[in-house]
C-alpha cells in the first residue's frame, strides 16, 4: 500500500526498461460519477499511476483547461469529502497507484494529520504538494512516512542547487519535474529535460517524473528517453471536456500515450 506500491511501480517500469505514464484528471470532473468510472479506465488504457486534482480557488500554476474546470467543481458545490468518495468507490478496480495533488492551503486548513488519515481511508497512495513551503515539509514528510504514503514535490529548471537539494531530501516516491516553465497546458514543441533532469539525477535516486505542455505520443517518448514517466494533464481534460463520452474519449487518448511510453528507448 502507499509509498511502497509507488516505489514498487518505478521498480517494474526501470526492470522493463518502460518509461511510465501519469494521467491527471480533475476531481469530480465533469462528474463525481465520472471521477469514479473514469480511473479504471485510464488504469485498463496503460496509466501506471493517476493523479487526481481537488479544486482550490486558485490552482497552483494549472492553465486555464485546469483552471477552468476547478472553478466549475467548486461552483457546483462539490466538497473534499465527496471527492475521496469518488476515489474511494474506484479504488477495489484500480491497482496501480492513485496520488492527490493538493494544494497546502487545503491540508493546514483541514489538519494534515486528519487530511493524510482521510487520504490513506480513500485509497489514495501519495500526494503532491505544488506550492508546499520547504520549511514545513520535513514535518510534512515525517507525517506521510507515518501514514505510508508517498510525498512528491515540485522542482523545475530554474531551481537553485540548494532548493534542489531540499526538494530531494523531503521527497519520497517520485520527483515532479516541471518541463516547461510558467503554467501548465497544451504545446506544440515537445519539451527538452536532459540537462535539468541530469541536475536532479545527480543527487538523488528517488525516480522523476516530468509534466506541463505533454499532450502528444512525441512528447511522451521524448519526456521518457530521460525521465521515468510524462505526466498529461491538460491534454487529457480539455478532451474529457468536449467529448460527448469522457471515459471512452479517455480511454482511446491515454491508450495512444501508453504505448509511447512504453516504447522507450
Amino acid at each position: 500500500m502507499g509509498l511502497k506500491k509507488i516505489q514498487a511501480t518505478f521498480t517494474e517500469l526501470n526492470s522493463q526498461s518502460r518509461g511510465g505514464l501519469i494521467p491527471f484528471v480533475t476531481g469530480g470532473y465533469p462528474t463525481l460519477d465520472v471521477t469514479s468510472k473514469v480511473l479504471p479506465v485510464l488504469q485498463q488504457s496503460g496509466a501506471s499511476l493517476i493523479e487526481v486534482g481537488f479544486p482550490f480557488s486558485d490552482p497552483i500554476a494549472d492553465g486555464p483547461t485546469i483552471a477552468a474546470t476547478m472553478a466549475e467543481v467548486l461552483d457546483a458545490g462539490v466538497r473534499i469529502s465527496q471527492i475521496m468518495d469518488a476515489v474511494a468507490t474506484a479504488r477495489p478496480h484500480v491497482s496501480c497507484p492513485i496520488i492527490a495533488m493538493v494544494s497546502s492551503s487545503l491540508v493546514y486548513r483541514h489538519g494534515p494529520e486528519p487530511f493524510l488519515a482521510d487520504l490513506v481511508k480513500a485509497g489514495f497512495d501519495g500526494l503532491i504538494v505544488p506550492d508546499l513551503d520547504l520549511t514545513q515539509a520535513p514535518r510534512l514528510r515525517a507525517m506521510t512516512d507515518q501514514h505510508e504514503l508517498g510525498l512528491i514535490l515540485l522542482a523545475s529548471a530554474t531551481t537553485s542547487e540548494k532548493r534542489l537539494e531540499q526538494i530531494a531530501r523531503s521527497s519520497t516516491g517520485f520527483i515532479y519535474l516541471l518541463a516547461r516553465t510558467g503554467l501548465t497546458g497544451e504545446q506544440t514543441e515537445a519539451p527538452d529535460i536532459k540537462q535539468p533532469l541530469l541536475r536532479l539525477r545527480a543527487i538523488t535516486k528517488t525516480p522523476i517524473a516530468a509534466g506541463f505542455g505533454i499532450s502528444t505520443p512525441d512528447h511522451v517518448s521524448a519526456v521518457v528517453e530521460h525521465a521515468d514517466a510524462a505526466i498529461v494533464g491538460s491534454s487529457l481534460v480539455r478532451r474529457m471536456a468536449e467529448a460527448e463520452d469522457p471515459l471512452a474519449e479517455s480511454a482511446q487518448y491515454i491508450t495512444s500515450l501508453a504505448l509511447a511510453a512504453a516504447a522507450k528507448q
